[in-house]
C-alpha cells in the first residue's frame, strides 16, 4: 500500500527519485499521474453503491485516453470481465467478488498504460480467485504493464512470471516467481522467521 501511494502521488518518497513510464513524477499531483495513463484498483472497494455497472464504467469510459465513444468502451470491458448479465443492476446489491470485478472494469475502461492492484482477491472466495486470476492475465499484453500487491502466493503464481519481495521498505529479492518463493529467507520472511534476514 505505501508503495502505491507512492507511485500515485498519495504519499512523498523519503529519498530517490519516482519515474512511471519514462518520466519522474516527483512532485505530481494525483490527477496528472493518472492522466499519464495510471489506473488503480485499491484493496477497499471504492464504487458508488447506487449506481449500476453500466453507469460506473460509463463514468469511468469519460477518461479514456483515447476518446473512442464511451458506448464502445462499456461494452467491451463488460464482454471481457463478463458482466454483461449484470450491467443494469446496482453496484450495491452485487457479491463483494463482482463489486470487484466492476472496480477492476473501472481501471479497464480508462485504458491504462501501467495499472495496479492492491490486493485484488482480499476477501473472495476460491471461485472468484480463479476468475479474478483469468481477469488479470486477459489484461497483458497491448504495451500494458500491470503491477499486483499480494499476499496470496497460490494466487501470485497463478498470474506472475516475475516476482519482487520488499521488506521494510527495500527490494528483499527479485527474479522468476518460482526461484523467489522458494528462496528460504523470503520464506522465513513470508512466516514471520527473521533469522535469515538479520544474519
Amino acid at each position: 500500500s505505501t508503495l502505491f501511494k507512492t507511485l500515485t502521488g498519495q504519499q512523498a518518497p523519503s529519498a530517490g527519485r519516482v519515474r512511471i513510464l519514462g518520466r519522474e513524477v516527483n512532485g505530481f499531483e494525483r490527477h496528472e499521474i493518472a492522466r499519464l495513463g495510471v489506473g488503480v484498483k485499491t484493496q477497499v472497494s471504492s464504487v458508488f453503491d447506487g449506481l449500476t455497472v453500466d453507469a460506473s464504467l460509463r463514468v469511468a469510459a469519460g477518461r479514456h485516453r483515447a476518446r473512442r465513444p464511451v458506448g464502445s468502451v462499456v461494452d467491451e470491458v463488460l464482454d471481457q470481465l463478463r458482466l454483461g448479465a449484470v450491467r443494469r443492476r446496482q453496484l450495491g446489491a452485487l457479491s463483494h467478488g463482482q463489486r470487484q470485478w466492476v472496480e477492476l472494469g473501472m481501471v479497464l475502461a480508462t485504458d491504462p498504460r501501467l495499472v495496479l492492484l492492491d490486493e485484488p482477491v482480499a476477501g473472495m472466495s476460491e471461485e472468484e480467485t480463479a476468475r479474478t486470476a483469468e481477469l488479470i492475465l486477459s489484461m497483458r499484453g497491448a504495451g500494458r504493464a500491470i503491477v499486483v500487491v499480494e499476499h496470496d502466493m497460490r494466487f501470485v503464481r497463478r498470474i506472475a512470471e516475475r516476482v519482487t519481495v520488499l521488506h521494510r521498505g527495500a527490494v528483499l529479492r527479485d527474479g522468476a516467481v518460482d526461484a523467489v518463493l522458494a528462496d528460504p529467507v523470503v520464506r522465513d520472511v513470508y512466516l514471520g522467521r527473521e533469522e535469515h534476514v538479520r544474519a
